[in-house]
């Protein structure tokens, strides 16, 4: 599949959006008229046809999409177009809808945001679907994946590079008990995971390693 790339000249913004609007009328959507223009935009330039498409028509893009368009190219389309927390919060909400044990589109999301971006995909996620991610994720998942997964998508870490390195050693030790035992869904577990901060959970990893490696030279 080939990358596709932003033309060294491209029209106005005002000219993208009369392009889009021409796409939508007629007996049938051109979509690709829609594809040369999306598609070939990088995300702020999308980001301004949006702004000026809602000014000048009155109408969010979005929604004008979401009404032409559907299925797969619906979806490619929207993907393309959303910001990144609008983008999550779809995301997500196609992983609750149909969720399956192998699918980690939530984990992910989840564990590689940073506390803002996942604040704002929570928002985005309220303002696009009426409801709570946290209420989704607790209805859709169950067992110890979901005592697991609620904190981690609820909580606001601290993003700082601060690590309390006393705090970390004893970490570490709670963190040992636990999985030797393989008490997974143990509620200091998961405490620690979906609470602490990535610098302070890489250093309570960090004495998790040392201290397993000298219990093996002990036995």
């Amino acid at each position: 599949m080939s990358t596709l790339t932003v033309p060294s000249h491209i029209p106005s913004v005002s000219e993208d959006c009369e392009q889009l609007r021409k796409a939508f009328s007629g007996w049938g959507t051109n979509e690709g008229l829609i594809i040369s223009i999306l598609a070939h935009r990088n995300a702020a330039q999308r980001k301004l046809i949006r702004e000026q498409y809602a000014e000048t028509y009155g109408e969010d893009l979005l929604k004008a999409l979401d009404k032409e368009l559907s299925n797969d190219f619906e979806r490619l389309v929207l993907l393309w177009t959303l910001e990144p927390a609008e983008r999550d919060a779809l995301l997500a909400n196609e992983a609750t809808k149909r969720w399956t044990s192998s699918n980690q589109v939530l984990m992910e999301i989840a564990c590689t945001r940073s506390s803002n971006q996942l604040l704002q995909a929570r928002q985005a996620y309220h303002a696009r679907f009426k409801k709570s991610l946290e209420e989704d994720v607790a209805y859709h998942t169950k067992g110890d994946f979901r005592k697991l997964l609620l904190p981690l998508v609820s909580s606001y870490r601290y993003e700082g590079d601060e690590v309390n390195m006393t705090l970390a050693k004893s970490e570490a030790k709670i963190l040992h008990e636990k999985i030797s035992d393989k008490a997974y869904s143990d509620e200091d577990l998961i405490r620690i995971l979906a609470t602490r901060s990535k610098a302070q959970i890489n250093a309570t990893l960090n004495h998790y390693k040392m201290h397993s490696e000298m219990i093996s030279t002990r036995t």
